[in-house]
């Protein structure tokens, strides 16, 4: 009697997994414990936990899976693998880098790309690639596949079809509006001429509407690492978008250049220039009786294109130091698995180029001349003087400043030309210094230049009770940063 039961238990227990088996998702391959070999394909949520888990084994000592503080509406954590030669932790002077993929989750090339970009990355490190053993040894990549993994259920469950079918989130909202509208707050200071430009969350009082869970994740993501350069990869068109996303005066179409215009537009191009397709003239428009980007090269602003308002792009430029653009990878949102490896292979160049830009421009250290400690907070200003002739010189300034990080550390992305940047820290005198800018290809390092500022001493307050003459620019920058400090006092 006894046996017959066990054995009675025994059926009951094989038919309910069968029926568990039955009911889990079936697009894609089945779902394994480990994924051993790389797949271009569609990966459900738990297959690209794993698949990102199977390149952490492959490739221990530079990679690193981590989830991001919220998980989504439904439950699913919000999956980034980090590559680095020491992930874990920020190093000083190593700039962080981002891809971010299928924020609208019917739109899922970008899903699948970062997939093989984590996959040719560790392989390519694996082989000893000089190309890739350089890029991870100098710099953090943090590579975020799905901010969206219930819209990409639903889009999936739905045959992934639909042109607007999972899109939103599983509260119905979309995540690129979701972000606090910190244009108008930038517009706003334009018009009162303020001075604040950068790291506007501080200027917010309150929100005027709760983030969704993905959206304040990835927002607290964005403020806790000092982001140098990202993009966002989405799908429906074929170009490379550029801030500012909404327009200044409502419009809903209308150029919105930012500050760092020239900066924007080089790294657009430089996505766009390394694509077969996204700069071509020729290539008929994805909705008969648009526009073809093509046109443009391949690039375009992204209010003048359509004025969107809580977008992620704009979020990372006013709320941090990061720049970063959108990249719209085709027409087709959900192509089926078979046009994967062409996909791949059109953006494996642009994606691998867009990632060097991080090493574009200057970085350095602001540092306390006395002790050599790095100042985190130090504010870096930059003016461009590149010639234009002989007789001639620009002489604009750039109305977006950097901050230091943690350690003193900042990154500042230019195009090649002439600047006077300038480092300002509470308590120290500004230091300002000239650098030439040429952005060299591949370079595992941006162009150096420290700034050691010194402490504002008692005497130095007191040589400005005596009322002395200041005539060039820098003894006013003095003469300011010594006010602000008896101001403080």
């Amino acid at each position: 009697m006894s046996l017959s039961i066990a054995v009675t238990s025994m059926y009951l227990l094989l038919l309910l997994l069968l029926l568990v088996l039955a009911a889990a998702p079936t697009h894609g391959a089945p779902a394994d414990t480990h994924e051993k070999t790389f797949e271009l394909r569609h990966h459900s949520n738990l297959e690209l936990h794993l698949a990102l888990k199977a390149i952490e084994e492959r490739c221990p000592a530079v990679s690193r899976v981590y989830a991001l503080e919220n998980r989504s509406v439904r439950g699913f954590p919000l999956w980034v693998l980090e590559l680095s030669d020491n992930p874990g932790k920020h190093q000083i002077l190593k700039p962080e880098f981002k891809y971010v993929a299928n924020m609208h989750g019917n739109e899922v090339v970008g899903r699948e790309l970062l997939l093989a970009l984590a996959n040719d990355l560790c392989e390519r490190w694996r082989s000893g690639d000089a190309e890739v053993q350089m890029l991870l040894n100098s710099t953090r990549i943090h590579l975020f596949p799905s901010m969206n993994p219930d819209g990409w259920q639903t889009a999936t469950e739905a045959g992934g079809v639909d042109y607007l079918t999972g899109r939103s989130n599983n509260n119905s909202v979309d995540l690129n509006r979701d972000f606090p509208d910190l244009d108008r707050v930038m517009y706003g200071n334009e018009v009162r001429q303020l001075e604040y430009n950068n790291h506007l969350m501080n200027q917010l009082q309150h929100l005027n509407h709760q983030p969704e869970p993905e959206t304040l994740a990835v927002m607290q993501w964005i403020l806790s690492i000092p982001f140098v350069l990202s993009a966002n990869l989405h799908g429906g068109d074929l170009v490379a978008n550029y801030p500012y996303d909404a327009s200044r005066s409502g419009a809903p179409q209308e150029y919105a250049s930012s500050p760092d215009d020239e900066t924007f537009r080089s790294l657009a191009h430089t996505y766009a220039d390394n694509h077969p397709r996204m700069k071509d003239p020729s290539r008929p428009p994805c909705v008969r009786g648009d526009e073809t980007f093509g046109n443009t090269g391949g690039i375009t602003n992204g209010a003048a294109w359509y004025s969107v308002k809580g977008g992620m792009q704009d979020f990372n430029y006013l709320a941090s130091n990061a720049l970063e653009v959108t990249l719209e990878l085709g027409c087709d949102k959900y192509p089926t698995t078979d046009r994967l490896e062409e996909l791949w292979q059109e953006n494996k160049p642009p994606l691998y180029q867009f990632m060097w830009q991080v090493h574009t421009g200057v970085s350095g250290l602001v540092r306390d001349a006395l002790g050599g400690v790095g100042i985190p907070g130090a504010v870096v200003t930059v003016r461009n003087v590149t010639k234009i002739n002989e007789t001639h010189a620009r002489n604009d300034v750039i109305e977006h400043d950097v901050t230091t990080a943690r350690d003193g550390d900042y990154w500042r992305l230019l195009t090649p030309g002439e600047y006077e940047m300038t480092a300002f820290a509470e308590g120290f005198l500004p230091l300002t210094h000239t650098v030439l800018v040429s952005n060299p290809l591949h370079a595992a390092q941006a162009l150096r230049r420290d700034f050691d500022l010194t402490l504002i001493t008692p005497d130095m307050l007191q040589l400005l009770s005596k009322d002395v003459a200041y005539e060039d620019e820098y003894k006013d920058a003095l003469e300011d940063a010594i006010l602000n400090r008896l101001q403080r006092s």
